[in-house]
């Protein structure tokens, strides 16, 4: 394996690096400190053809002025939060509101945009960037000073392992993630209508008009919300099922894991035949379809739009701080909070 290096330029003072990491398959994973962003990810199809299967950018200023959190950690809390109102302990912190009046995805400056510092480690199968910094006490509103490690690890199994760490000094939430587009095309040959998923959900929640969760879990039998046996994305884009129109006709929703030992959840592209498969700590993720994408701007020379990616994104539940029946991302002073989530590559027959 091996890893090179390219220095970007500077922000805020610090400098932007990005890093190419390359297993002996020839998997090929590059990564920004910008946002701790993955921008794209080389794997082949099952006749051996290496493409990209991530939506990205080559320059940091389109991130800056497109990116809807393309390959971006999220944090403090991914999702939304209601009003961006957030009590602990009795005391009531306003977090940054810019969605609607209510907080979404950390804010207005989150993760995604800061840069962060970087170390790498080698081993004889792997190689792992380690990103860092430090969030001070009312960052975007949020009590405590959380120190982060963002950890991606690739492995010549073609393997992404990604662990996701913060300890506070005082009680805080933490509800990290990843928010990667994938299309299995390949360099975005076709939209991800036909991808299909398998997702070991019995349940998803319920949105409300803004998208937040109405703390009510739908079963998801008899409807196409269920994913189980697996399904294609266009079931959900061409539904009539209220909740479908009102995530812009498909699916940006919270569905609950089960857990166990087989794959949580399966993503496959029959024509290309390429399959990932995730497995994760978290106790649910939000699935995607890139249904509010613009089509304003261009993605390596493809035009951006509806459904050219979906996003898997492993986390706890969304306004959870505001539904107590649901897994707490509250986390105590000095208490660890370590998400992990795999992300293996590979094809059908």
């Amino acid at each position: 394996m091996k890893v090179s290096q390219a220095f970007l330029g500077e922000l805020d003072g610090k400098r932007i690096v990005e890093h190419k990491i390359v297993n002996d398959a020839g998997m090929e994973v590059t990564c920004l400190n910008y946002g701790c962003t993955i921008t794209s990810i080389f794997v082949p199809d099952r006749h051996g053809k290496t493409e990209n299967v991530v939506l990205g950018f080559d320059t940091v200023a389109e991130y800056q002025k497109h990116s809807p959190y393309f390959g971006s950690v999220i944090g403090r809390h991914a999702g939304r939060i209601k009003n961006g109102l957030l009590t602990v302990d009795g005391e009531t912190y306003r977090l940054a509101q810019n969605n609607l009046g209510n907080h979404l995805h950390g804010g207005i400056k989150g993760f995604d945009k800061a840069v962060w510092d970087v170390s790498i480690t080698e081993e004889a199968d792997s190689i792992s960037l380690r990103y860092s910094r430090l969030s001070d006490h009312l960052e975007e509103g949020y009590p405590g000073t959380v120190e982060l490690a963002m950890i991606y690890t690739v492995t010549n199994d073609h393997e992404i392992i990604l662990t996701l760490e913060g300890e506070s000094d005082r009680p805080t939430i933490l509800n990290l993630t990843n928010h990667t587009y994938f299309n299995l095309s390949g360099n975005l040959k076709r939209s991800i209508a036909l991808h299909r998923l398998t997702l070991k959900s019995d349940q998803c929640l319920e949105l409300d008009d803004c998208l937040i969760p109405t703390g009510q879990a739908l079963d998801v039998e008899g409807t196409v919300f269920d994913f189980r046996k697996g399904r294609v994305i266009q079931d959900g884009i061409t539904s009539r099922h209220p909740q479908n129109l009102l995530a812009g006709n498909g699916y940006d929703h919270p569905f609950l894991l089960r857990g166990g030992d087989s794959a949580d959840i399966v993503l496959e592209d029959e024509e290309s035949g390429r399959r990932l498969i995730i497995e994760t700590n978290q106790p649910s993720v939000v699935l995607y379809t890139g249904n509010s994408l613009e089509d304003d701007f261009q993605i390596r020379g493809k035009q951006s739009g509806k459904y050219l990616g979906l996003c898997l994104e492993t986390q706890g539940i969304p306004d959870a701080i505001n539904h107590p029946q649901f897994p707490t991302t509250l986390v105590g002073e000095g208490e660890r909070y370590k998400s992990v989530t795999k992300w293996r590559f590979g094809t059908t027959e």
